[in-house]
């Protein structure tokens, strides 16, 4: 049987299904991911004319549908923030990079070199994979679009983990380039340090910020103040542009050997200062939105049949154990500990430590080291960060609608009662 008319029937009813699945599922513990990652796995079990879905033998399709469902979403992620960059405004993001992203990162290092015998290179490839929290998985827990008045007040929670992915996953690649140089040079830090700090940390990530700021600032001249009508796109709500910023910001990024993840998010942020108070900025993130939304289910749905045929086979108590823990000990401790004495309060804090979504960003990174380094532990890696994106995809996704709907409902009566106490003070 020829597959041809099964696929693009299960693609348009795939498409179908995610145009109306975030209307049905408001506020109810599922999330649209969660759906297609079963439905991937039952259409894998049950149709032997599907072609096999294993991320090994297929990883560069992998590699390149998961860099552009990651350089998309981080676009969306920068156009929808509201808030101007700033050292004070932007406090609960610093804290989280600087101070969470570390710890997380040394304390996964030493689950998998203590707890799964993985080799030095492994380990921080292990850290650095499971180091970027998700901007692709995690809709239900961050700013949903650019705001009308964006004066208005974000609220902590959604703003921190939106601007949070919105960084780290940029941040994680010069991690992910040490594990490569280790798996090639050894462990030796004389050999591979040097280079390690002058360009994959240096320079990689200032020309990406560079790239990042200029693409910007000259696209929101082009949008919002060109001479002519004609080249001032803005006026002619042409949603697609966003991925012309998208795919210039990376490439040019990528061509001068920066960090294309850290330019894009830059770029939507240069773009997005360029002019604050107009409406274009909702038409790109809603083409955006929807662009990103069809490649989640792809990929996602494609994760569910892996999951099904075989990625996870052999996978032991151990390996189960560590995801766990990554999920439900590291980051919730790791988060806890880098908002303290911050601008939180507890309740969010607790919601901005729970929420370190592992998705599509983690499968990236993981098929780029392996590609480009030698790894002999390549079937543990992968079957720790299978079980550590289905576990997020499973846990975050009964948990975030209800959390984050009880965590909005604190805020609006904590907000009302703080209104009538001001009249009350009034008369």
């Amino acid at each position: 049987m020829d597959p041809g008319p099964l696929l693009y029937a299960g693609a348009g009813l795939a498409t179908l299904t995610a145009a109306l699945l975030p209307r049905l599922l408001d506020r109810a513990p599922i999330s649209m991911p969660m759906l297609f990652l079963g439905a991937g796995a039952l259409t894998f079990t049950v149709a032997d004319a599907l072609p096999d879905p294993d991320p090994v033998a297929h990883s560069g399709v992998l590699l390149r549908l998961t860099e552009l469902c990651v350089i998309i979403s981080l676009m969306g992620a920068g156009l929808a923030l509201n808030r101007q960059v700033s050292l004070r405004g932007w406090a609960s993001t610093w804290r989280l990079l600087a101070i969470t992203m570390p710890l997380s990162m040394l304390a996964v290092a030493l689950l998998g070199w203590g707890a799964l015998g993985l080799g030095a290179g492994a380990a921080v490839l292990l850290a650095a994979v499971l180091a970027p929290t998700d901007p692709v998985l995690a809709s239900e827990v961050q700013v949903a679009e650019p705001a009308e008045h964006p004066d208005s007040d974000e609220d902590e929670a959604r703003f921190a983990l939106t601007s949070e992915a919105g960084l780290n996953d940029g941040l994680a690649f010069p991690f992910t380039y040490a594990a490569i140089a280790i798996s090639l040079a050894g462990a030796a830090p004389s050999q591979w340090l040097g280079h390690w700090l002058a360009v994959d940390v240096l320079w990689r990530l200032a020309a990406a910020v560079a790239v990042g700021l200029l693409i910007g600032w000259a696209l929101g001249k082009l949008f919002f103040s060109a001479p002519s009508k004609k080249f001032r796109l803005a006026e002619h709500a042409e949603g697609f542009v966003a991925l012309a910023a998208t795919f210039l910001a990376y490439g040019i990024a990528e061509l001068v050997e920066g960090y294309g993840f850290v330019a894009v998010f830059v770029c939507a942020c240069a773009v997005r200062a360029g002019e604050r108070r107009h409406g274009y900025h909702q038409v790109l993130h809603r083409y955006v939105e929807q662009a990103e939304r069809m490649l989640t289910v792809l990929i996602v749905f494609l994760l569910g049949g892996a999951a099904a045929t075989g990625l996870l086979a052999g996978v032991g108590w151990r390996q189960v154990l560590v995801a766990a823990a990554v999920l439900l000990l590291v980051r919730p401790l790791a988060g806890w500990i880098g908002l303290l004495g911050g601008r939180t309060g507890p309740r969010e804090r607790t919601v901005i430590a729970f929420f370190g979504v592992r998705g599509v960003g983690s499968l990236f990174y993981l098929v780029y080291a392996l590609q480009h380094g030698e790894f002999a532990e390549q079937t543990a890696l992968w079957q720790v960060v299978g079980l550590v994106v289905i576990g997020s995809i499973l846990l975050h996704g009964v948990s975030a609608s209800p959390v984050m709907w009880l965590l909005d409902r604190k805020r609006r009566r904590k907000a009302q009662a703080q209104h009538e106490e001001t009249s009350d003070t009034h008369v």
